[in-house]
């Protein structure tokens, strides 16, 4: 899996992972979205399995999320972050690649980031849930105010009895479009921060290629 697959996957993740139970009667998006940052953040440790339908084919995986800490297992890569430091492996070459991402690229990758996302340079909007199919949701919609901007437009569906997200899906300005699918979303891990650093002894014939 390639870098860029990688933090379309994480992002459209994160973007999913933050719709936590939310209580209100007739929300405005914007109302949704902060009472969904604040839930997140209170949230503990996250365990959710998912599968993703993008342009490059579609594959499964699963994420576990701990404050600004993840462990992405996707597609025959796993990608640890501990809040300062990545390690993105890959299975198929047998290669870690280290880096530090800077607060332009957490943008795509890390919670706190995303949770801010919707403040910067998007419109928003509740869409129609008229149809059978999706009375049982909520729609947020996310347009950028920038025609540059990526991702041009969000859809976030969540459920209107328990608030947890069904799926999400992302359009780039080129036309690219990804979808994700939440299949399950257990709240309430323990995680030990160990989990969210790459461990050198449980990969011992892996090349480190040290990008910082």
């Amino acid at each position: 899996m390639e870098m860029l697959k990688i933090n379309r996957l994480l992002f459209c993740i994160w973007m999913s992972a933050v719709a936590l139970p939310i209580v209100a009667q007739q929300p405005d998006a914007k109302e949704v979205l902060d009472r969904v940052a604040e839930t997140f953040r209170k949230s503990g440790g996250v365990k959710i399995s998912f599968t993703v339908r993008a342009p490059e084919g579609s594959s499964a995986g699963t994420i576990r999320l701990k404050e600004d800490k993840f462990l992405l297992e996707a597609d025959g890569a796993k990608t640890w972050f501990d809040g300062h430091t990545q390690w993105s492996y890959l299975s198929a070459s047998d290669e870690v690649n280290v880096s530090e991402p800077t607060p332009e690229e957490l943008q795509s990758i890390n919670p706190y980031a995303l949770l801010s996302l919707y403040e910067q340079g998007y419109r928003l909007k509740m869409g129609d849930t008229d149809t059978p199919r999706l009375k049982s949701l909520y729609k947020i919609v996310l347009t950028a105010t920038e025609r540059k901007k990526n991702p041009q437009c969000i859809i976030l569906y969540v459920t209107k009895d328990t608030y947890r997200p069904t799926h999400i899906s992302m359009a780039q300005r080129q036309g690219d479009a990804t979808v994700i699918i939440i299949h399950s979303y257990q709240t309430g891990q323990t995680y030990p921060d160990s989990l969210f650093v790459f461990d050198k002894k449980a990969y011992p014939t892996a090349e480190l290629i040290d990008l910082r």
